[in-house]
């Protein structure tokens, strides 16, 4: 398909620097594809979301922390010195990642990067943390060999690295003490995103115990989300753009216990467009979800047959974006460039700290 079907307007002050506070006060646009002719759109709030759902949906979260994962170096080659900045994005080994490097241009293989305190002859190796680049990729991608390895480079990295924000918010201000926990969910685990699966951002302990009450359940799957979910879509046609790849797991008890459920007349929700895409990677031809372990890539544009998701909830995303052509995929690209140009209009705030929609799944989308 044509990149710029999938184009919109949005303007710079749309774009939210903060979370709402507290979190589930956030804005939620209901989108209802196949609902009456005026009834398709409802502007509602996160809190809301009991109501909207009904007891035997499952909610399915992914449970995934961000660690720290932009690091800030120098690149030593005899008198030259240059300043590098690496954002990692997909662990291959206990000592390496693959990461994003700029100014990736001036990098070779071959050539180190110390990390931390730029004084060569530092001893303190609790101060630095040194990579060696194995390879060098298109797009200023690198595979960096690091000097320690396995839980040594994670202490390593967690405390030298910085939270990685968004560039759409990284250039507009300064990370600070707040963003600890602002792009932490509440029920982060396991270690290994880059990225958060932000539309779990909203969630609180209170909305948790009331859709606890309200008979939903939720069910936890973790995807490591890479700095690629970031990158733009530089091909005119989707066919010719390449997904990075994100490590995924669901266990054979949760595949069980959503099978479970939608067997039962259950929805399975998912929790941003990171769940959605693991699901979709997991699920059978008969939509039951099996268990799943490994890397994902998919891709996922008009013309999809969802099997495992009925229910979306996710927030504003990028034009010309991947994601906005998943929810197009979901919902319908008409109904989702409407949903966006009346989210732009009625003030709601876009991207990772912003606002989230709900979106019922349009089966006459494909």
């Amino acid at each position: 398909m044509d990149v710029s079907l999938f184009d919109f307007a949005l303007p710079e002050a749309s774009i939210a620097l903060r979370p709402a506070s507290p979190r589930d006060s956030a804005r939620l646009l209901v989108v209802r594809p196949q609902a009456a002719a005026g009834e398709s759109l409802a502007d509602r709030t996160v809190r809301d979301l009991p109501s909207l759902l009904r007891p035997g949906d499952v909610l399915v979260q992914n449970d995934t922390r961000v660690i720290p994962a932009r690091l800030y170096g120098i690149r030593v080659r005899g008198e030259a010195v240059t300043h590098v900045e690496v954002m990692l994005h997909k662990r291959e080994s206990a000592d390496s990642w693959r990461a994003f490097a700029r100014p990736g241009k001036r990098l070779r293989a071959g050539e180190r990067i110390r990390f931390g305190d730029g004084n060569e002859s530092h001893a303190c190796e609790l101060a630095s943390l040194d990579a060696e680049i194995v390879e060098k990729g298109d797009g200023g991608e690198v595979l960096l060999r690091f000097a320690f390895s396995g839980p040594a480079l994670d202490e390593a990295v967690a405390r030298l690295g910085h939270m990685p924000l968004p560039p759409y918010i990284a250039s507009k201000r300064a990370e600070d003490a707040a963003d600890l926990t602002d792009y932490q969910t509440i029920y982060a685990k396991r270690d290994g995103a880059v990225a958060a699966p932000t539309a779990g951002l909203h969630f609180t302990d209170d909305l948790v115990a009331r859709l606890r009450a309200a008979g939903i359940e939720r069910h936890f799957v973790t995807l490591h989300v890479g700095a690629g979910t970031f990158l733009p879509v530089k091909t005119e046609d989707t066919r010719d753009h390449a997904m990075h790849a994100e490590w995924g797991e669901i266990d054979a008890q949760t595949a069980q216990a959503l099978n479970a459920a939608r067997a039962a007349g259950g929805r399975i929700v998912a929790t941003g467009t990171t769940a959605l895409r693991l699901l979709e990677s997991a699920a059978r031809e008969d939509g039951t979800i099996a268990p799943f372990s490994g890397d994902t890539s998919i891709f996922i544009t008009p013309g999809y047959r969802f099997r495992a998701v009925d229910v979306l909830m996710t927030n504003f995303h990028l034009p010309r974006s991947t994601l906005f052509m998943l929810v197009s995929a979901f919902a319908g690209l008409d109904t989702m460039q409407a949903a966006y140009a009346h989210a732009v209009a009625a003030g709601y705030r876009f991207y990772s700290y912003g606002d989230s929609s709900l979106l019922f799944r349009n089966d006459g989308a494909a």
